[in-house]
C-alpha cells in the first residue's frame, strides 16, 4: 500500500512545479509581465491554501474517503495542467495554476492520511518515504526541461499524464489501513480541538519555520544557480541552473528516507531539529559559493536539497499522533493550509531582496524560519 500511495504522490506532484521548469518559456510565449512572474509558482501556493482551507473547514479528508479524494484531485490537476497550453493569456495561465495548487490540496494531505493508516509504530519512516516520493515528483519537471531544452509542450503534457495515472492507481489498488479512521461524521468543533493539544500546536509552529524557508528555495533554486552558474564564466547557465535545481530538490527524497528512518529510533522532534539546523546553515552558506566554483556550488545545492526537506515528513507524523484520532485527516490539512499560506510571503519577497542586493545574498532572507523551527522542535521534544 505505502509503495503505491507513493508512486501516486510522485505521479501527482510532477504538476506543482511544471510551469515553474519552464519559467523563461512561458514569459515569452505569452508576454508575462516581470512583476507576475512569481506568480507561476504563486499561484499553485494560493490555489493549495484555498484548497486545503476548504477541505479543513468541511472535513473533507475525514468525511469522504482519501482515496477518492486523491482521485478526484489527481485527475482536476491533469486537466488544469495541461489547459495551459492552449491558455489565451497570462492571466488565464496564472488561474489556471490556481486551479491545479487547489487540486493538489485533495492529493497531499489525503496522501499522508492513507500512509498513516497503515502505520503506527514505524509511522515517520512511512512518511518520510511518502514526502521523499513527493520531493522526487516535484523536482521531476527540472529534469524534463534539461532534458527537452526549449520545448515546454512536451513537459507539461507529460506530466498531466503522470498525475492522471496516479490518481487511478490509488483507487483501483490502495485500501484503507487499519490505525486510522478511512471516514468521520462532520465536527464543527474539529479545529479547535486540533488546536487544543500542545503538541500539535507545537508541530505546526515548527513546521511553518520549515515552510518558510522550503517552497522558497525549491522556486528559485535553479534562477540562483544560474546566476551563480554565470557569475563564474560557465556556458550555458541556465540549462546547467535547471540540472542544479533537479538534483538540489531531487536529494531531498533520500533525505526524506533517512530521516523517517532515524526518526522512529531517535525522536521526530529532534530529528527535525537537527535538519533545521543544517539547512539554515546550508542557506547562509550560499553567500560563499555564489560565483565560486560550479563543483561546490552542486555540491552544497544537494546538501541543502537533502536537509531542506528531511524533517517535512516528521512534522505530519507528530501532528497525527497529537490530534484526535478522528481528526487526523483535517489536522494535516490544516497544518499543510497555514504552511503554504506563509511561503507566499518568501516567495515574493526574495526575488525583490536579489533585485535590491543580488543573488549572493538572497537566500539570508530564509535563514530565521528554520531556526525558529528548531526552537519548537526543542520544546517539543522535552514536551
Amino acid at each position: 500500500m505505502l509503495g503505491v500511495v507513493s508512486l501516486a504522490q510522485f505521479l501527482g506532484m510532477t504538476l506543482w512545479f511544471s510551469a515553474t521548469a519552464v519559467t523563461p518559456l512561458l514569459v515569452r510565449e505569452f508576454d508575462i509581465p516581470p512583476g507576475h512572474v512569481a506568480w507561476l509558482t504563486m499561484a499553485v501556493q494560493a490555489g493549495f491554501v484555498a484548497g486545503t482551507l476548504v477541505s479543513a473547514l468541511g472535513n473533507l479528508a475525514d468525511v469522504l474517503n482519501a482515496r477518492t479524494l486523491m482521485f478526484i484531485g489527481s485527475l482536476a490537476g491533469a486537466v488544469a495542467n495541461a489547459a495551459v497550453i492552449v491558455a489565451p493569456g497570462s492571466m488565464s495561465v496564472i488561474a489556471l495554476r490556481f486551479l491545479t495548487g487547489a487540486s493538489l490540496a485533495l492529493v497531499y494531505p489525503p496522501g499522508m492520511k492513507i500512509a498513516a493508516g497503515w502505520f503506527r509504530d514505524q509511522r515517520g519512516f512511512a512518511l518520510g518515504l511518502l514526502i521523499g516520493a513527493l520531493t522526487l515528483g516535484k523536482a521531476f519537471p527540472h529534469l524534463l526541461t534539461a532534458l527537452f531544452d526549449g520545448n515546454w509542450h512536451r513537459p507539461m503534457l507529460l506530466v498531466s499524464g503522470l498525475a492522471a495515472i496516479g490518481g487511478t492507481l490509488v483507487l483501483a489498488i490502495v485500501r484503507d489501513g487499519p490505525y486510522v479512521a478511512a471516514t468521520a461524521p462532520f465536527d464543527p468543533h474539529a479545529i479547535r480541538k486540533i488546536l487544543a493539544s500542545r503538541g500539535a500546536r507545537l508541530a505546526t509552529f515548527g513546521y511553518l519555520g520549515h515552510m518558510w524557508e522550503l517552497y522558497a528555495m525549491w522556486t528559485w533554486i535553479a534562477v540562483f544557480a544560474a546566476a551563480s552558474f554565470a557569475a563564474s564564466g560557465m556556458p550555458n547557465a541556465g540549462a546547467a541552473g535547471s540540472m542544479a535545481a533537479f538534483l538540489a530538490i531531487g536529494s531531498g527524497a533520500a533525505g526524506c528516507g533517512l530521516a523517517g528512518y532515524l526518526a522512529d529510533r531517535l525522536g521526530k522532534a529532534r530529528i527535525a531539529m537537527w535538519a533545521m539546523l543544517a539547512s539554515a546553515a546550508c542557506a547562509t552558506l550560499t553567500v560563499v559559493v555564489f560565483g565560486a566554483s560550479p563543483f561546490w556550488l552542486y555540491v552544497l545545492v544537494m546538501v541543502w536539497g537533502f536537509a531542506v526537506v528531511a524533517d517535512s515528513a516528521q512534522f505530519s507524523a507528530l501532528v497525527s499522533e497529537h490530534a484526535p484520532r478522528e481528526h487526523i485527516g483535517t489536522a494535516l490539512t490544516l497544518q499543510t493550509c497555514v504552511g503554504f499560506l506563509l511561503t507566499m510571503v518568501t516567495i515574493e519577497m526574495m526575488p525583490r531582496l536579489a533585485e535590491m542586493t543580488s543573488w549572493r545574498y538572497a537566500s539570508l532572507l530564509l535563514v530565521p524560519g528554520p531556526l525558529l523551527g528548531a526552537w519548537a522542535m526543542a520544546r517539543l521534544k522535552k514536551h
